[in-house]
């Protein structure tokens, strides 16, 4: 037997690989679970229970999906164009630094309506600024971006600590190491009263909708995935490879940046070192799971949220481990990649 590369790839095809690698990834999942010694489906019935079986839960789980959407986003942009910015975590924290350092004593005097949009774009002009180091490295001397954005993401959260620790700690924190707060009207305004979720989840399904418009419908989204699909054929055709990817670097980093500083603005009010459970590496994840689709990313966000959260509830009443959830969104991508190799490849017999 041989793989034999597919011409054409339908829709259908398209829309099941990802539903049926979740399945397959739920499936494998389960058997973990029984191994474990619980139900299965009554496992899967309290994890869908501790996401969205209250108003508590449910806006708990469209919290945690929000940074989750935007570090999707920048995976997605960026692995479209092959740009391989495996540093959105690093950015994450810079943006949230950046958006503590200027909305604590710095610009807090400011009205809500210029210091909030003021401060989403400092975070989003951070992230930007630390995804540039490997992208320069890569284009000044052909240095791998995968190896020195990784690199740049234990810098950048030791560089945060640093800070925290230092020059922006809060002497109000008994000693905790956190920064001083951002101002009370620089935090985003609720959607839904007495609960967490607040106005960022809009902004980040909006933006999903744009990065699509731009991905399917402008030049710059024409030049970037031509960069991703061909380099050489896109150089011949006239693209300016190295103003593309800078552009499309510059939007990757953004959107991660945005994220930690709607993190700040949104929940925290102020940054610590553990402030992000892993976001930026699980938006690598989301972005996989939505096959590279601003779109898809929203709802690829929602079920890793889904599953992060409703282990939880499922963990205390059933005696389950929390790790689960993690081997159930690791065992999501593998299937996925499996499934996309499917859809790109079709197997052949030989003739004898």
């Amino acid at each position: 037997m041989r793989f034999e590369p597919r011409e054409y790839r339908p829709l259908y095809m398209m829309v099941l690989a990802p539903l049926l690698a979740i399945v397959a990834a739920l499936v494998l999942a389960g058997i973990l679970i029984a191994i474990a010694g619980a139900p299965v489906f009554e496992a899967y019935r309290r994890i869908l229970l501790g996401a969205f079986g209250s108003r508590l839960s449910a806006t708990e789980t469209l919290t945690r999906a929000t940074p989750l959407i935007l570090t999707g986003l920048a995976a997605a942009v960026a692995f479209r164009a092959r740009v391989w910015n495996i540093g959105a975590e690093g950015q994450f924290y810079f943006g949230a630094v950046a958006v503590a350092a200027c909305g604590s004593k710095m610009l807090g005097s400011l009205p809500a309506l210029i210091l909030i949009p003021l401060l989403l774009i400092i975070g989003a002009i951070a992230g930007m600024i630390l995804i540039l180091v490997p992208l320069w490295l890569r284009l000044r001397f052909s240095v791998d971006e995968v190896v020195t954005s990784l690199i740049l993401n234990f810098i950048a959260v030791l560089f945060v600590s640093m800070l925290i620790d230092g020059v922006l700690k809060d002497p109000m924190a008994f000693g905790w190491p956190q920064s001083q707060g951002v101002v009370d009207h620089a935090m985003l305004p609720k959607l839904i009263a007495r609960s967490r979720l607040h106005i960022g989840l809009a902004i980040a399904v909006a933006l999903a909708a744009i990065v699509y418009f731009i991905q399917s419908r402008t030049v710059f989204g024409m030049q970037s995935r031509a960069a991703g699909l061909n380099p050489s054929g896109a150089a011949f055709a006239g693209v300016q490879l190295a103003a593309t990817l800078v552009k499309v670097a510059c939007l990757s980093g953004g959107l991660a940046g945005l994220a930690g500083a709607i993190e700040v603005m949104g929940v925290k009010g102020y940054v610590t070192t553990d402030l992000s459970p892993g976001f930026g590496y699980a938006g690598i994840v989301v972005a996989m799971l939505a096959n590279l689709n601003p779109l898809g990313v929203v709802l690829a966000a929602i079920f890793t949220a889904t599953m992060f959260v409703g282990a939880d509830g499922m963990s205390r009443s059933l005696g389950i481990p929390t790790y689960i959830a993690d081997v159930t969104v690791a065992l999501s991508l593998l299937t996925m990649l499996i499934a996309l190799f499917f859809t790109q490849y079709r197997i052949r017999r030989w003739a004898h």
